[in-house]
């Protein structure tokens, strides 16, 4: 009796000092998660009452990223343009619809018949596929000099030495609508703005070279040479300092680019890039031009399905294909897509999702399928107002915590290492930063040393002066 009232009497104590235990160390997350939402308080009521932020919205949520609970949350379901940071959704939408290992596919095919002596009597065509990456300097794989001689490789090896017709760009795929509804006239032209097509080439983009005295400003070349292009320079020299301010004013399918703006001495770099105006007929022309110095010549001047059209001569009939180019895979290329922030594989991608879903390749059919997604894991639609893929439209307009909800739903995906892989690092956090006129935010994640994971979406439109991104990283400084 004795020894069992005594196991008793020590089975209740271990029990009472578990308890105690426990609710001691319940106390200090409360006490620690307290103290983080004060610390948060604080900075963000410093950032509010900043002069850059006295006529600005400003947003700033944090969850818990092993609970999705709101840390702290100011705004959180007010809407907000999002600049790049729109990105994320774009991309943990891509993953979730077309899978990370999804490809896109260039064809290279042939009309007519290749006589006995080798000529073809037809026309090369090349197919596009959507891929944003052929030709991009960013895969060792996709590099310009590496897709012409493939293409190459491949005319030679069906026996072809002459072609009596034309090398064709065929962007028929996608349709003639190129810029998403929103954008604005100063960034279309530029190659930041540069519009999606079905054949895209070199990333949609060529350089222009500039030198500046105190007399003027003079272009120097294009690189690489385009003279189909005209040029028209009403470029200012700027202020000593003043840096670049030079902006194309060059819209799709237009053959004459105005460049108007400034651009000072000093600068480190040796002119500004353009968009491509018409990527199906660039690439047709590269590869005619390519095999013309190879001494395959061809009767007929470059050309795209889309001036047949607007010609009202028929569009090509594929005899036969030679050659097909896989882009890299999707998590290769959402890689690039939010490190180096690529407007153009944000369009790509959302147009994309509409396609294989066998709808229209638009972007407004594209953005139906994303919202219809988020809708079906529990986000409000009213919470995410897209217009574009790549937030270069001011007009996009989604709610920080609506953002932050993908985020933190992405974690438990499959294809989460590779999206989280594809953050940029701020501040010793993994965030997207997003920045247009009067714009900026971050979203991402972060991992306290002390072991606490957070997933934060901050955000201010309308502020004033230059800088201010330093001091939204500042408020985040509050969860380390």
């Amino acid at each position: 009796m004795y020894l069992i009232s005594t196991s008793h009497f020590s089975f209740d104590a271990m029990l009472k000092n578990s308890i105690l235990l426990f609710l001691v160390f319940l106390k200090g997350i409360v006490f620690a998660q307290s103290t983080t939402t004060q610390r948060l308080e604080q900075a963000y009521n410093i950032l509010k009452a900043d002069s850059q932020a006295q006529y600005a919205t400003t947003a700033l949520v944090v969850l818990d990223a092993n609970t999705g609970k709101i840390i702290f949350g100011r705004n959180e379901n007010l809407g907000m343009a999002t600049a790049s940071t729109l990105k994320t959704i774009t991309a943990a939408t891509a993953f979730s619809l077309l899978g990370k290992d999804f490809r896109y596919e260039t064809t290279l095919a042939y009309t007519g018949t290749i006589s006995a002596e080798g000529t073809l009597k037809g026309d090369l065509v090349l197919v596009g596929g959507g891929d944003p990456t052929l030709a991009s300097w960013r895969y060792e794989q996709t590099k310009e000099s590496e897709v012409l001689n493939q293409w190459v490789k491949a005319i030679k090896e069906a026996g072809i030495n002459r072609i009596d017709g034309a090398v064709i760009g065929e962007d028929s795929a996608w349709g003639t609508q190129s810029v998403p509804v929103g954008w604005i006239w100063q960034d279309i032209g530029n190659y930041y703005g540069a519009s999606s097509s079905a054949l895209t080439w070199r990333e949609n983009q060529f350089d222009v070279h500039l030198k500046v005295s105190n007399t003027g400003v003079s272009i120097l070349r294009t690189q690489p040479s385009t003279p189909y292009v005209k040029i028209i320079n009403e470029l200012k020299p700027g202020a000593p300092g003043s840096g670049d301010k030079a902006y194309a004013f060059f819209p799709p399918l237009a053959e004459t680019a105005y460049l108007r703006g400034s651009w000072a001495v000093g600068i480190d770099k040796p002119g500004i890039s353009l968009a491509l105006p018409d990527p199906a007929f660039d690439v047709a022309y590269r590869l005619q031009d390519t095999l013309k110095r190879l001494g395959i010549t061809t009767s007929i001047p470059p050309t795209t399905t889309r001036r047949l059209s607007a010609a009202d001569q028929p569009a090509p009939k594929i005899t036969k294909t030679i050659s097909t180019i896989n882009s890299p895979t999707l998590s290769q290329i959402i890689y690039w897509f939010n490190k180096k922030s690529i407007n153009l594989y944000g369009e790509h991608l959302i147009r994309t999702i509409a396609w294989k879903a066998g709808k229209e390749a638009s972007t407004e059919n594209g953005v139906k399928e994303e919202l219809n997604y988020w809708a079906s894991k529990g986000l409000d639609k009213k919470a995410m107002n897209i217009i574009d893929g790549s937030g270069l439209s001011p007009g996009t307009r989604v709610t920080p915590l609506a953002m932050a909800t993908v985020l933190f739903l992405a974690q438990k995906e499959s294809w989460y290492s590779d999206y989280i892989n594809s953050f940029p690092e701020h501040n010793g956090m993994q965030l997207k930063s997003g920045s247009i006129n009067d714009v900026s935010s971050y979203a991402g994640y972060y991992k306290a040393s002390r072991g606490k994971n957070y997933v934060i979406v901050i955000n201010i439109n309308n502020y004033s002066g230059t800088g201010i991104s330093k001091k939204l990283l500042r408020v985040l400084d509050a969860l380390k």
